[in-house]
């Protein structure tokens, strides 16, 4: 037997209540634990510390950064509607825009500054602070990567939308009470969105027009219109006539209230647009405050019809009925019936044989 085996044979047992029982930390455990603790702390409590206040800074900085952009934003803004207001002093300022447009534009570019602005500031300090741990950001930023690929091609119609809408709203394409040609829709514009532009209809029913698939823009309400006013008369009026009175209409409306205020130019008598066999076409044309063309095209036909009623000049117009003629009897080319036609009429009875014929068969 070896020496080694000769105390674990004289040791007792363990019994199974002493096996069972909690060992009980003596007091000289729970000094070298504390003392333990005490020595991590003592080694690392000076790289903590630094990765506290290094984190702490790059808060504040985020936080101070973030703030000082966002009111820069905001006082730009600010001036931009202080411009557009002393524009409005002007003849023409307050024609192209108004406060309500002005006031959504200023808006949504105000927004869309400021949520980049603040998407830049905290992303990057979140970033950094994940660096200052000793984070790997490279998976981080390879996952992040993949999931904005995938939810760009999931999401392309969205993304779309809200590019175009920023685009329109920085480039000032249209506003709110323009009326604008978007293709798909026609309308007054009520509300300018940075994914949907609402537009009312002439009929007033509102379309809902993703910027998204608007192509082209055609704005009716920025510089200036032309109404044009096609005057179709007789081919036999006196030109110098139909001439003298049209200039006649031009000169007294361009003198009234409100039409001094809407037409921007002097009525032009153009000259002759068209000249066919029974009539010739007279256009008149002006330029007009933006989205009055209607307006002074219908004042301007009401006038040109009362000067021309009292002239004596007649306005042909359309598809001219045709004159019903009264044409030649149809039954005078016809023969009439011949007297023979009747066996009984005393001509046929007349030349038919005196006796029958002899009868031939025996």
């Amino acid at each position: 037997m070896s020496l080694s085996a000769v105390p674990l044979a004289e040791e007792p047992s363990p019994t199974p209540s002493d096996s069972g029982t909690p060992m009980v930390p003596t007091l000289k455990d729970a000094h070298e634990s504390a003392t333990n603790a005490a020595g991590w702390v003592e080694e690392n409590w000076s790289t903590w510390l630094a990765i506290g206040l290094r984190v702490l800074l790059i808060v504040v900085i985020a936080a101070v950064l973030r703030v000082f952009v966002r009111r820069a934003i905001t006082k730009l803004i600010d001036r931009m509607s202080r411009t557009g207001q002393a524009v409005d002093g002007t003849g023409i300022g307050g024609l192209l825009v108004n406060s309500e447009r002005r006031r959504q534009r200023s808006q949504a570019i105000g927004s869309v500054l400021r949520s980049v602005a603040s998407f830049l500031i905290l992303g990057t300090a979140a970033l950094m602070v994940l660096g200052t741990f000793q984070i790997n950001l490279a998976p981080l930023l390879a996952s992040a990567g993949v999931a904005g690929v995938a939810i760009g091609f999931g999401a392309r119609n969205l993304v779309t939308d809200f590019l175009s809408g920023v685009f329109m709203i920085l480039e000032d394409q249209y506003g709110v009470g323009d009326t604008v040609d978007a293709g798909v829709a026609t309308g007054e514009v009520i509300e300018v969105g940075l994914r949907v532009t609402k537009l009312r209809g002439a009929d007033g029913e509102i379309w809902y027009v993703r910027n998204g698939e608007v192509k082209r823009i055609g704005n009716l309400s920025q510089g200036w219109a032309t109404a044009n006013v096609d005057v179709t008369v007789r081919a036999d009026e006196d030109l110098d006539h139909v001439k003298a009175t049209l200039v006649a209409v031009a000169e007294r409306m361009g003198k009234e209230e409100p039409w001094n205020e809407l037409l921007w130019s002097s009525i032009e008598i153009l000259g002759l647009d068209s000249v066919l066999l029974d009539s010739m076409v007279v256009r008149v044309s002006a330029k007009t405050m933006p989205g009055k063309s209607l307006t002074v095209e219908r004042e301007l036909r009401w006038r040109i019809k009362r000067a021309f009623d009292a002239a004596g000049i007649r306005i042909v117009g359309g598809a001219t009925a045709p004159v019903e003629m009264e044409g030649p009897d149809p039954a005078a080319a016809v023969a009439p019936p011949s007297a023979y036609a009747s066996s009984v009429s005393p001509q046929s009875l007349a030349a038919s044989p005196l006796t029958p014929p002899p009868n031939t068969k025996k």
